[in-house]
């Protein structure tokens, strides 16, 4: 019969019969330019299924089968070497079934701790009294006025901040409301589905990710951050604070900045949950209305905030946010860089220098800063639907710094 209907009468496929042909387990005869299955084909088709039924690979069952061939008129089946391969095998699977049999075990005793496990405490984070002292009016420098204040253990959750010259920046559910501070947030950041998103994220791009993550907590360990101002831009729902949480003082301040309210809420709610006490001023504004004092930042963290920044400006955000640094601060920094622009790209012309490693590199220096270690992350195709920032074509990767001045 031709390879169809010897595929179909056996229930599988024709790429299945045409791999064991491929190892020579099934060898019919050619006749007008079509293979012939014929009982012979059969026999060795039922011998194949039986024996990978017993779990054996296909190169083990080819060499089940040079026995039967070369050996066939012979007590083969009393050779003490064919025996061993059953007995072999059978002793492989007994130590698999032991192996699997403790995984489960193991299994089970981690479902377990994941049924009962419960965060130390669950305390509620604000903004800090002794922050306050660090804030100003964005407008006019001058000094803010707690007003109408929901304190909580020091910590402020609801309240107003007031001006002299009638400015004000509201308190909400703990966290510091300012101008361009967005109360609706489109795609992942509006579910705050990091499953969601890592299911949907190229693969590549999501191992240049952690990659960078592992490389910037490396160096952020080499660092003195007791009763340190960290400021991180563009924040989002925390990959890089979540990351380096149990590693900061509890006596350093972390500023996150935002625009999304709905993505500091959530990442607040997550820092809150985890039980670790660590002081952290939420932000949500726009980068250049920052309610803060002038050279307070020992660290300035720029895991792509600057690039997401790039989609819609032509500046150099660090430029413009740089009277908030230190002049002797240090800088971690990511960037996302193309290695070519589609003349379909996303990225517009007059946006994209902050696209390309020399300028992003000479911006930095232009800034003060001596990097002290950089790293080109792989290149990448494609992203994913949540990282649709480029098209087919074009490739990006990150490129990563640590430095000082």
């Amino acid at each position: 019969m031709k390879i169809g209907k010897f595929a179909e009468t056996n229930r599988l496929s024709i790429d299945t019969i045409r791999h064991y042909m491929d190892f020579g387990l099934i060898v019919p005869e050619k006749k007008g330019g079509q293979y012939d299955f014929d009982s012979r084909c059969q026999m060795n088709l039922d011998n194949i299924l039986e024996l990978k039924g017993m779990d054996f690979s296909l190169n083990e069952i080819k060499k089940i089968f040079f026995y039967k061939n070369f050996g066939r008129l012979t007590d083969y089946e009393a050779d003490h070497y064919y025996k061993m391969i059953y007995l072999d095998k059978l002793k492989k699977l007994d130590e698999e079934i032991k192996d699997l049999v403790n995984s489960r075990e193991k299994l089970k005793q981690k479902l377990d701790q994941l049924k009962t496990k419960k965060s130390d405490s669950s305390s509620a984070m604000g903004v800090d009294l002794k922050v306050l002292d660090l804030l100003t009016c964005s407008k006019c420098s001058s000094p803010l006025t707690l007003q109408n204040g929901s304190i909580s253990r020091n910590q402020v959750m609801e309240g107003r901040l007031e001006c002299d010259c009638g400015h004000s920046y509201t308190i909400s559910s703990g966290m510091l409301m300012a101008e361009g501070a967005v109360e609706h947030t489109a795609g992942m950041l509006e579910d705050n589905n990091i499953t969601e998103y890592i299911l949907e994220t190229d693969q590549g791009y999501l191992e240049n990710l952690h990659l960078g993550l592992e490389w910037s907590k490396r160096k952020m360990e080499k660092l003195e951050l007791d009763n340190k101002i960290l400021l991180e831009l563009g924040s989002g729902v925390g990959f890089f604070l979540r990351n380096i949480l149990r590693d900061l003082p509890e006596n350093c301040l972390y500023i996150a900045v935002d625009r999304s309210f709905p993505r500091h809420l959530y990442l607040k709610g997550l820092l809150e949950r985890s039980g670790l006490k660590r002081n952290i001023l939420f932000i949500c504004s726009d980068f250049l209305n920052l309610p803060l004092k002038d050279g307070i930042a020992d660290l300035l963290i720029d895991h792509a905030g600057t690039s997401n920044y790039s989609f819609e400006h032509t500046s150099f955000l660090l430029k413009d946010i740089d009277h908030l640094i230190k002049k002797d601060a240090y800088l971690m920094a990511s960037y996302l860089v193309f290695k070519n622009f589609s003349h379909k790209s996303k990225i517009k012309e007059a946006f994209r220098e902050n696209f390309m490693t020399e300028k992003v590199k000479e911006k930095v220096k232009e800034l003060g800063y001596k990097m002290f270690d950089e790293r080109k992350s792989g290149l990448v195709d494609k992203g994913g639907r949540f990282e649709n920032f480029f098209v087919e074509g074009e490739e990006i990767f990150s490129y990563a710094i640590f430095g000082k001045r």
